[in-house]
């Protein structure tokens, strides 16, 4: 099916317009169209390397952030509910802009553009995987953790063998959501000069002067690699209930 609307698409867009629209520089056929194409796919590794990065990273911040705000520890409970409303509270541009400037000066440090990127990513997307997680947490029964608690495990055991499994199962749809989210996000890396889809984009524009062309065809790219990302989440997320019904 999908295949079936990105050939649609592709044949409206190149037959729509024919006379207005230079299809010339991404033409496959040609010389000059196939370097171009080639250049504009060359950013499609930066942009599933920064992503994935980024959100493995946020998974296991997320985690640590939503636990102590399900502890019975009100300071606990009040440091994780702040750090959630002040991140959730910054755009993610802005936290590009900060972590890539501000940072080393606070730090000392180098910071690189993939490194900057993945840092104000993963910073971004934690506060929302650990809402994500406290929900899919709070949804499982007080029953499993009383079972647990009747064979001595203990909280981190608890956790680990009982609560979380049931909660990754439940929570995998909105985890999958939050790497398509990342991977649309991605782009604003563009800004401080990482090359991925967007900045490589950004840059044949400059020198082929014809926007409307090559940001269709950035969007025929980034519209594919989602379509299979969430192709992914979902085939998981049947394996998983086929495992979880056997």
């Amino acid at each position: 099916m999908y295949r079936a609307i990105i050939c649609l698409l592709m044949l409206t867009l190149v037959s729509g317009c024919s006379d207005q629209w230079g299809w010339y520089v991404v033409d496959p056929t040609t010389k000059n169209g196939a370097v171009n194409l080639q250049f504009l796919l060359s950013g499609l590794y930066y942009t599933v390397l920064l992503s994935v990065t980024a959100i493995s990273i946020s998974v296991v911040v997320g985690l640590l952030i939503a636990l102590p705000g399900l502890s019975s520890n009100r300071s606990m409970r009040v440091v994780s509910r702040t750090y959630v409303e002040v991140v959730r509270a910054v755009p993610i541009l802005v936290l590009i802009l900060w972590v890539y400037y501000g940072l080393p000066q606070l730090s000392g440090l180098t910071i690189t553009v993939f490194w900057a990127g993945v840092i104000a990513l993963a910073l971004s997307d934690s506060a929302f995987e650990a809402e994500i997680f406290r929900a899919g947490i709070q949804s499982i029964a007080k029953g499993q953790y009383e079972a647990a608690h009747s064979i001595s495990l203990s909280y981190a055991d608890t956790m680990r063998f009982v609560i979380l499994p049931q909660a990754i199962r439940r929570i995998l749809p909105a985890l999958g959501n939050q790497l398509v989210y990342m991977l649309k996000m991605s782009s604003l890396v563009s800004v401080i000069g990482m090359q991925e889809l967007t900045r490589k984009a950004n840059e044949l524009v400059v020198s082929e002067y014809r926007p409307l062309e090559i940001y269709t065809i950035l969007v025929l790219e980034y519209l594919v690699l989602i379509l299979i990302v969430s192709a992914g989440v979902r085939w998981l997320e049947r394996r998983m209930q086929s495992d979880e019904r056997n």
